[in-house]
């Protein structure tokens, strides 16, 4: 009979690892932090501002045992991302995970939008991504290894019906090419890039009392008849950035409910 050397739960124990979180204190950024320090990662949470959220996030990464620092960045600053690995491995360890999370939604007729509100979406949404895994990519190469995850949209991939969002479609759509291309510069230096394209999520955006009629249209428009709870895109998150992963790299994992199949 064959020896059996695989240990498969093994593959996503992140004991060990150094993360660092972007848009980590609230939504899909803050429940991803929090999954990766209960697989056994300390991580660097990091968001635009040091408020209640961020603090909450700290909490219970701590009661998970892991360790965990707070940084207040604007993903649109190149120093300061610089600054924030810089704190990361200084504070906690080399650099090996990142998950970069931030990220603004808003929606106006493309033919009415002025131009700052699409320059500010941009500049966040796919500007923000992009300064965000230089600065990470910098530290990891000097490393030789590591994994970078990046949230995108099904947006990215299709066009929502009834929701006018032509420069988020674009931004989203912008994220999952550049993460490609970054994977393919990237691929024979030890660091694997994929993005993770969520469909119609329960985030406290989508959940606000003046959304319920959109929430219902959301949900029945899904083949799974729901919208996913943030808590979806943690097995996700942690499988794209631990060993189980060690052979994907420039994927696009769409965890929509089956949104895009229709």
């Amino acid at each position: 009979m064959a020896t059996i050397t695989l240990n498969a739960p093994r593959l996503f124990d992140l004991s060990g690892e150094i993360a660092i979180v972007t848009g980590a204190g609230s939504g899909i950024g803050q429940r991803i932090a929090i999954g990766l320090a209960q697989c056994g990662a300390d991580v660097a949470l990091l968001d635009r501002r040091s408020d209640d959220g961020l603090a909450q996030t700290a909490e219970l990464v701590h009661a998970s045992g892991r360790k965990s620092i707070q940084i207040a960045a604007d993903v649109t600053d190149k120093q300061s991302l610089a600054d924030a690995v810089a704190q990361t491995e200084s504070e906690l360890g080399r650099l090996s995970l990142a998950l970069n999370a931030a990220g603004i939604a808003n929606a106006n007729r493309a033919e009415d939008m002025e131009e700052d509100q699409y320059q500010t979406l941009m500049d966040i949404n796919l500007k923000g991504i992009f300064l965000s895994c230089q600065a990470q990519s910098r530290a990891m190469l000097q490393h030789g290894r590591g994994a970078i995850v990046n949230i995108a949209s099904m947006s990215g991939v299709i066009v929502n019906r009834g929701l006018n969002q032509c420069h988020y479609n674009a931004s989203k759509a912008g994220v999952i090419h550049m993460s490609k291309s970054m994977a393919m510069e990237w691929v024979d230096r030890g660091i694997r890039v994929n993005t993770i394209s969520p469909g119609y999520t329960a985030t406290p955006m989508n959940t606000r009392p003046e959304m319920v009629h959109q929430t219902k249209m959301f949900e029945e428009q899904t083949p799974m008849q729901r919208m996913a709870s943030v808590d979806e895109m943690v097995g996700p998150a942690v499988f794209l950035l631990s060993n189980a992963a060690s052979y994907v790299t420039g994927v696009d994992l769409l965890v929509d409910g089956g949104f895009c199949c229709w």
